[in-house]
């Protein structure tokens, strides 16, 4: 069964940093393409980063590109996404999902994972 576990959220202040994590298991991590997406309050799901099954290969919205940095350790079956240089508009729950990549479209498959709250405030 496909499980996901994201983890690092939490409260910071705007210009701080934070490193969220996800485990995964039920799947070969290291043949598969990963994505972060978050959910702001009242807002839908938006696209974050993505990163190819072999990392050789990485995408990142216009709204976080310079700042945050997606990466994988497949050894660990492990996502991690470092955000630096915090907005309060990043304020979302974040979820890793799933995907597959094809000229930088990255669609987040099923979510499921609990997510990982962050909060940044001024």
């Amino acid at each position: 069964q496909v499980h996901v576990v994201e983890s690092g959220g939490g409260s910071v202040q705007a210009g701080g940093s934070l490193r969220l994590s996800c485990v995964a298991s039920g799947f070969t991590f290291s043949m598969n393409d990963m994505t972060w997406v978050r959910q702001a309050p009242g807002q839908g799901l938006e696209w974050v980063a993505a990163i190819s099954n072999d990392a050789t290969n990485t995408y990142y919205a216009d709204a976080v590109k310079g700042r945050f940095t997606i990466s994988r350790d497949n050894a660990k079956n492990t996502l991690y996404l470092q955000m630096n240089s915090l907005k309060t508009d990043d304020t979302a729950v974040y979820y890793c999902a799933q995907t597959f990549c094809s000229n930088g479209y990255c669609p987040a498959g099923p979510l499921l994972g609990q997510g990982t709250q962050v909060t940044v405030s001024s």
